[in-house]
């Protein structure tokens, strides 16, 4: 067998560190590390015996990702029927237990499509002056573009009251006026500071207040929107929400029970957007992060 079969085979068994072990022997073979050819196999392979050790066994745990330690909450937004708010089991007071709780139980799937608001003046000294770029209204034309073409019927669309966000709605809005789509203003989505990052980052440090209240106002927000079906819901639903990279961000980490504090190791467009499912049993898929695959390349920004 040639050597370069053989290190393809060795590749696909043991990984990069067989490969090494393999190459060392046969480098030492042919006297690169001063030994004479024709020399007992046992003294060659000695001075390999620092290299070998440094070689992790294999064995397939040692390759195989270790859990967290952390389950799933199945009750992470307090609504699961089976359980009360303190995470007790319900006591039933009916003659018939499970007709209550399939009475209590949801049905539907929540569908949360989360717009990040498109580019804005910089500049601006307040909010009001931090309006869409002429770039930015054509991003938010070709947001509600795409959210048009996807054929959904929405419920409502729900906007952060900063004028960025709200100038994006109005824009999208307008795409989806066939619809009878509710616009609902929220002062609990402004953009803000959810919680300090890990890893920290050295360009942006607000201060320890900033946390404190943006923090509990962007919980206060999750909380409201990001939850499972009511029970009294019978059709599937598809909600809108206008608002920031922040809160987006924060709220996918809260959502799929990754820690809240990497929510800044991601990274979103102008007017992408990022889709959330709730099914009835309070589990969790992200569907889309961030898609802004509809908009032409000279098009996208993040700022």
């Amino acid at each position: 067998m040639s050597y370069r079969k053989t290190f393809q085979l060795i590749c696909g068994v043991a990984g990069g560190s067989a490969v090494l072990v393999f190459a060392a022997a046969a480098a030492d073979s042919r006297g690169y590390f001063g030994g004479q050819r024709g020399e007992a196999p046992g003294s060659r392979w000695s001075r390999l015996t620092v290299l070998r050790a440094a070689q992790p066994a294999w064995t397939p745990a040692s390759h195989t990702p270790a859990p967290s330690g952390h389950a799933w909450d199945v009750n992470w937004d307090k609504r699961d029927p089976a359980l009360l708010s303190n995470g007790k089991k319900k006591e039933s007071v009916t003659e018939d237990p499970s007709s209550e709780q399939d009475n209590g139980k949801p049905k539907a799937t929540r569908n949360i499509l989360l717009i990040r608001h498109s580019q804005y003046n910089l500049s601006g000294n307040s909010d009001k002056e931090r309006i869409l770029t002429p770039l930015g209204r054509e991003q938010a034309e070709l947001t509600g573009q795409r959210l048009a073409a996807l054929g959904l019927k929405y419920d409502v669309l729900i906007h952060s009251s900063m004028a960025r966000a709200t100038e994006t709605a109005n824009i999208i809005s307008k795409h989806l006026s066939g619809l009878g789509v509710e616009l609902v203003r929220c002062d609990l989505l402004r953009e803000g500071a959810p919680i300090e990052p890990v890893p920290p980052v050295t360009h942006w440090k607000p201060d320890a207040v900033q946390y404190h209240e943006d923090g509990a106002r962007i919980e206060a927000a999750f909380r409201r929107y990001i939850h499972r079906a009511d029970p009294k819901q019978k059709e599937d639903s598809y909600e809108i929400i206008v608002c920031h990279a922040n809160v987006i961000r924060y709220f996918v980490c809260r959502a799929l029970q990754f820690p809240p504090e990497g929510w800044l190791r991601m990274g979103l467009n102008n007017g992408s957007i990022t889709w959330l499912t709730i099914r009835p049993s309070g589990r969790v898929a992200l569907r889309t992060l961030g898609d802004a695959g509809f908009m032409p390349p000279d098009k996208l920004t993040r700022t």
